[in-house]
């Protein structure tokens, strides 16, 4: 069911992919809807959505089976090696180059997962057995690799495959993905006889049978706006930017897990939490330099056109 709920919400975007559908705003002016680039064969589309798709049911159940057996601090530090992943893919499929601050930034993600894959003697106050911390531990690590390479993969469809600069084009990116991930884990509740639980699940919770269909339900929602807007970021700048942007939280969550949840905070975790911000910065850093390079050369660019304009009037 956790798993479900993060694909299930799709339908609330609906109308949006019907309002920016091309054959009702072909004549907008924004830059999400100027395009006219031919579509490629539905075949292809129909592949990459069914692809993304199933790589999207693996990814939210091993985040779930993580987030079922890690506390949320350990589980949203480890979060932090997508990252070091889509650098990693991004090196591969969208030609990014390695800078010595993505590299310092690799090794600081690198050795705060180490730190927090060596420290499972601190978790035993969860009452989680060794075995299944390790489980959650693989899981964990397993989804933000997989996420950062479906992040990298869906930057090179719409560079190399969709090539289409509309809205609709990004709504159908997480549409079509979703539903076909949605149909898999309605196929895996009814395949492992979770469904006969679910009445159960509902009338022993803690807060109520309301409580539970609100959190099952704002769970979807949520889950749909943050996935459209990664994919916004995505179509627009890049995965490795979308990945960025989607981990500015993660200072914030491991303290908030200690205060809400009463995760134990102790040193490791602590300098595994350092370790990973400092990562962070060195990539929110090396963001900086390079839009202050591009808008420089962009500048330049402007200044020789100018000149070359007046020459050539003169």
């Amino acid at each position: 069911m956790a798993t479900f709920v993060q694909s299930a919400g799709f339908p609330i975007l609906l109308p949006l992919l019907f309002f920016f559908s091309p054959s009702l705003r072909s004549t907008a002016s924004t830059p999400l809807n100027t395009s006219s680039t031919k579509l490629p064969p539905l075949s292809t589309l129909t592949f990459l959505y069914f692809a993304f798709g199933l790589m999207l049911t693996g990814d939210n159940l091993m985040y779930s089976y993580g987030l079922l057996y890690l506390p949320v601090s350990t589980y949203s530090l480890l979060c932090a090696t997508q990252l070091a992943f889509n650098a990693l893919f991004s090196f591969f499929f969208n030609s990014q180059k390695f800078t010595p601050l993505i590299l310092n930034s690799l090794v600081l993600l690198t050795i705060s997962a180490s730190l927090l894959a060596v420290n499972t003697d601190s978790e035993n106050m969860t009452g989680i057995p060794k075995g299944k911390y390790v489980i959650g531990f693989l899981c964990t690590l397993g989804a933000s690799a997989t996420y950062s390479l479906m992040l990298s993969l869906i930057q090179l469809s719409f560079q190399k495959v969709i090539k289409a600069e509309t809205f609709s084009a990004v709504l159908d990116m997480q549409i079509y993905p979703s539903f076909v991930a949605t149909c898999g884990c309605v196929v895996g509740l009814f395949a492992s006889g979770e469904w006969k639980i679910l009445r159960n699940e509902m009338e022993n919770y803690g807060k109520g049978r309301v409580s539970y269909m609100m959190t099952l339900i704002w769970t979807a929602v949520t889950w749909q706006i943050s996935s459209i807007g990664m994919m916004g970021l995505i179509f627009e700048v890049s995965s490795l930017f979308c990945n960025v942007i989607s981990t500015l939280a993660l200072p914030v969550v491991p303290i908030l897990a200690v205060v809400f949840f009463h995760d134990k905070m102790d040193g490791v975790k602590v300098t595994a939490l350092v370790l990973a911000v400092w990562g962070f910065l060195s990539y929110i850093y090396q963001h900086y330099l390079d839009d202050s390079k591009s808008n420089v050369n962009k500048t330049s660019n402007n200044e020789a056109s100018g000149a070359g304009a007046v020459i050539e009037v003169c």
